[in-house]
């Protein structure tokens, strides 16, 4: 005899913690407590430390490499160098281009040269000491406008010093306006910063393989680069995800990879890589610097007519990212905004700076911060208000992009700007005031004297998941059975957990999706399909959707065991529940002892390269968009800035976690905050200067200021749920709007980020 009837809706709301819900983080006690388990954590009571010898020049030929002295040194159990590896000596994301150890010549000050493992970190670390290396030194090439176009400066490659040169072309290249501005505009070369340090334990396998433990944010194709070099077949060289201090793009590059995996293979012990806070800053890549040539023509009201731009992307000695930095960058280049007619064209370059690869807000940073700059410098020559201008051009689903795209989704863009503006303002300051509010503040730089105010914004648009015709997929596993008489869910996926929650939203969808309260999350790593990278705000829209498509594959398998269509049919509180709300069958019981598990992969709707000659051209599959307003206190004779307050509105699509949504907007405003006035990697004739937390700079809960979010659900209805990715925008759109905000109170162009004092001072 079946269960009394309830209806669907009422067995739902016994289900805690699904979609559109914000339940505790499974990792987010253990975090707040500094019980949570890092890659740089990882142990085994076998191990050997490992440690790289890192080139101290950004261009030189090796002479003479001498490894002797070194392996005599007691403890140590292997010194290798490019002679040694066992497959190809190089690797690259989009161009097979790096090598995993320096043969003849170095490209930039830290590159790899021999590795070596010991019985402990610091017999390793002196060994590398005793490590000859002779070299004759190069003059390296900086200057990445230079690199682009003069052919007279050494090949840092076999082709040139071009990666990648993009042109697009809309509308009437030689359009003309009543209203012109033009500007020069830079951004300097901003660290990902995480806090967890390149780190993981490479164990030597008995059949021959390895298997690697470690922070990254993509497994497979870590997998695929580092099978390459050691010359083993894929399945030989398995890797598992552990725990990640932080990533933003800066784990999307090889670090430790090739290296622990040799090492562990060369003396058949497991090998550990940690490396510190120096080593770290020269064993990732960093955001693109770059600099760019913008004129905007617009009519007396206040239309765009045109825009014009060049923009050059120093991409460092290997190409990583970069071919992807000068795609995104050229075809985000106008900004969320209604543009008939426009002329572009970037250049990515080698140069023997710091490699740069991805960071958070992948191309889209730096046009953005030179369009929003510009906007600002055209609503002054027109006597408008930035908010309206923005507005009067924004775009809106049915327009046409740069590329020539239709955006055949929602996109909100006047609407962010006007609920952005209409937010209330900080009030405006009287009296004595209390210093820590002011810009300096425990300082006592000041008391309010020579301090002004401003108010500028921000808005922008960034592309959502890979591009231009690249086949962008996740794949899932899930796994249904019963556990203690309760029938739970088990989710398997490739995708990297590296702090964003993504764990927390695979329960949320399995719950949802399989009506289950208990659902678990196996750990990430290469037994199950290729997941993709957790970058480009992807993985809540590829891999939340393999998830879906694998729980629904589960529970069509449910209902053909029942003998039941799938029409109208349910899963709801471990029961089987028919339309008109009747009990079915309950699962625990359904299942018994067997098990019932389906994976499946999910691919989102396909993009297409770009036109070679034009740039036109369906490239990206989605669009996220934000606006932010800043409010700036200005200590004009200290140059010391104060971001009073920083306001957000973005349009999320759905809200799967409101929590985590929140707190994404938050921590990308403080990444752009950053840029904004504190953060860059400052490279002199190829060498870095600050290479350490003491010398750069980034935000802490003192500079941040407070935030409000406004968060818009306008479903896409191309994706899963309706989302739409949520982590880049707030990063990209805060740094102008602070900038503009500086410039409102200061009346100085600033054509540069970050922002320091001796720029608003001149001294």
């Amino acid at each position: 005899m079946s269960a009394p009837a309830r209806s669907p809706q009422e067995l739902h709301d016994t289900i805690a913690g699904g979609i559109g819900e914000s339940p505790l983080r499974p990792d987010g006690t253990l975090k707040v407590r500094g019980e949570f388990a890092y890659s740089s954590d990882l142990w085994h009571e076998d191990m050997l430390w490992g440690a790289t010898l890192r080139s101290p020049h950004p261009h030189a030929r090796i002479v003479r490499l001498d490894v002797s002295r070194a392996l005599a040194q007691p403890g140590v159990h292997a010194v290798l160098t490019h002679e040694d590896v066992p497959g190809e000596n190089v690797y690259g994301l989009k161009y097979q281009d790096t090598p995993a150890l320096a043969a003849d010549l170095v490209r930039y000050q830290g590159e790899p040269i021999a590795i070596l493992a010991a019985d402990h970190p610091e017999i390793a670390r002196q060994a590398l000491k005793e490590i000859v290396v002779e070299y004759d030194v190069l003059e390296p090439i900086t200057d990445p406008e230079r690199a682009a176009h003069d052919a007279t400066l050494p090949k840092l490659h076999p082709g040139g010093n071009l990666v990648r040169h993009q042109r697009i072309v809309k509308g009437d290249p030689a359009a003309t306006a009543d209203v012109v501005v033009s500007g020069v505009y830079e951004i300097g070369m901003q660290d990902q910063a995480f806090l967890g340090p390149e780190s993981g334990l490479a164990v030597p396998a008995e059949d021959g393989g390895v298997d690697l433990y470690l922070a990254t944010q993509w497994l497979h194709v870590d997998q695929r680069q580092t099978a390459k070099a050691l010359g083993l077949p894929v399945d030989k060289v398995r890797l598992t995800l552990s725990g990640v201090g932080g990533a933003f793009g800066g784990r999307e590059d090889l670090s430790m990879q090739i290296h622990s995996c040799m090492l562990a293979l060369r003396t058949g012990r497991p090998v550990k890589m940690s490396y510190n806070r120096l080593e770290s800053f020269f064993g990732h890549v960093h955001r693109h610097p770059a600099k760019m040539y913008y004129e905007h023509g617009a009519t007396k009201d206040g239309k765009l007519v045109y825009v014009r731009a060049k923009m050059y992307f120093d991409g460092g000695a290997y190409a990583s990212k970069t071919p992807v930095v000068v795609g995104n960058g050229t075809t985000l280049s106008v900004g969320p905004y209604d543009v008939p007619n426009a002329h572009i064209e970037g250049w990515g370059v080698y140069t023997n700076n710091p490699t740069c690869g991805a960071m958070r807000g992948l191309g889209a940073v730096q046009p953005t911060y030179a369009y929003e700059s510009q906007m600002d410098k055209l609503a002054a020559a027109l006597d408008m208000d930035p908010a309206e201008l923005r507005i009067r051009n924004a775009l809106s689903e049915g327009s046409t992009v740069v590329t020539g795209q239709v955006v055949d989704f929602p996109a909100p863009v006047a609407e962010l700007v006007q609920r952005v503006r209409d937010l209330p303002l900080p009030p405006e300051p009287a009296g004595e005031r209390d210093i820590r509010e002011l810009p300096g503040g425990a300082s006592n730089t000041t008391h309010g004297e020579g301090v002004v105010r401003g108010v500028g914004y921000g808005v922008t648009i960034k592309n959502i998941s890979y591009a231009e015709g690249l086949d962008d997929y996740s794949t899932a596993r899930v796994r249904l059975e019963v556990l203690g008489g309760e029938a739970v869910a088990m989710v398997h996926t490739a995708a990297a957990e590296v702090g964003q929650g993504l764990v927390t939203l695979q329960q949320q969808i399995a719950r949802t999706e399989l009506g289950l309260t208990r659902v678990s999350v196996h750990p990430a790593d290469t037994s199950v399909g290729d997941a993709g990278s957790s970058s480009a705000s992807r993985q809540t829209y590829v891999t939340g959707g393999a998830v879906r498509n694998a729980c629904r594959a589960v529970a069509e398998a449910v209902y053909a065991r029942l003998g039941v269509s799938a029409e109208g049919m349910s899963l709801t509180g471990g029961k089987v529940v028919a339309a008109d709300g009747e009990v079915v069958a309950d699962l625990a019981e359904l299942l018994g002892d067997a098990a019932i598990e389906e994976t499946r992969e999910f691919h989102h709707r396909p993009t297409y390269p770009l036109d070679p000659e034009t740039g036109q051209g369906d490239a990206h599959v989605q669009y996220g968009f934000s606006a932010h307003r800043a409010v700036v206190d200005v200590d004009l004779d200290l140059g010391l800035v104060k971001v009073v307050q920083l306001d957000c509105a973005q349009d999320v699509g759905k809200a799967m976690n409101p929590d985590a949504v929140v707190a994404q907007i938050q921590g990308g405003s403080a990444q752009g905050l950053g840029l904004a006035v504190m953060e860059e990697i400052l490279v002199k004739d190829g060498k870095v200067r600050n290479p350490s937390f003491t010398d750069y700079l980034i935000p802490t809960i003192l500079d941040m200021p407070p935030m409000r979010v406004d968060v818009l659900e306008r479903p896409d209805p191309h994706a899963p749920y309706g989302v739409r990715g949520v982590g880049e925008p707030p990063t990209i759109s805060a740094t102008p709007a602070i900038a503009n905000a500086i410039r409102a109170a200061t009346g100085l162009e600033l054509p540069r980020v970050p922002i320091r004092p001796e720029h608003i001072t001149g001294v």
